[in-house]
């Protein structure tokens, strides 16, 4: 047979539970209902900060700010409210216990959470020694040698052909350009007396007969 002892103190345990679970919903239901909204901010409350997390620990109520870092959601008197966000220290608001009004508005200003890691050495090599021996087996180049080969004559002259032009010597080119171009147009036309290959037209022509009369 069974100990009734221990029948009687699970259910003395029971009651007890539910006993206390009644007296906490009865305690919710009577608390108000208060609508907390407002905006977060940085350290400087100069941007808005999207994204913080917003809840009431064990109870499932909670919202996250928009993209203007406003929230609002409801909470009851007495609930403790926490705002996280990763990289930012975490804040803790209380709602007032009998409160007159059923609203509350916050600016909430969240400052960085600065984080000092511990130094870390890497190593390219499990161990000193092989780190060592690597290092003694490089096949080290002169420098120097490197760039006496990019400063050899043959080495700049083929750089300087493959260069493109500056600003400058395109610039230049261009107002050329446009000198010769006004020149053509607008200058003094030139003399055909002291041209040579005018004279030398002139004189094929006499031979040819072009200046014959034509009866």
């Amino acid at each position: 047979m069974k100990n009734p002892i221990l029948y009687l103190a699970a259910a003395f345990l029971s009651f007890l539970l539910i006993n206390i679970g009644e007296v906490q919903a009865q305690t919710e239901i009577d608390k108000k209902v208060i609508q907390l909204s407002g905006i977060i901010l940085n350290a400087d409350s100069t941007d808005a900060v999207p994204g913080v997390n917003i809840y009431v620990p064990k109870k499932g109520r909670g919202t996250s700010s928009g993209r203007y870092g406003y929230f609002s959601m409801p909470v009851l008197e007495g609930d403790s409210i926490i705002f996280s966000f990763i990289g930012l220290k975490r804040q803790t608001f209380k709602v007032p216990e009998n409160m007159e009004s059923d609203k509350i508005s916050l600016i909430l200003t969240m400052e960085v959470d600065e984080i000092a890691l511990a130094e870390i050495e890497v190593m390219p090599y499990p161990s000193e020694k092989e780190f060592k021996e690597a290092v003694l087996a490089l096949n080290v180049v002169d420098p120097m040698s490197i760039s006496r080969a990019n400063m050899s004559p043959e080495m700049l002259l083929r750089w300087a052909e493959q260069m493109p032009a500056s600003g400058n010597e395109n610039f230049r080119t261009f107002q050329q350009g446009q000198m010769i171009q006004n020149q053509d147009l607008y200058g003094p036309r030139p003399l055909r007396l002291l041209d040579p290959f005018a004279w030398g037209q002139f004189i094929r022509s006499i031979k040819r007969g072009d200046l014959r009369s034509r009866d």
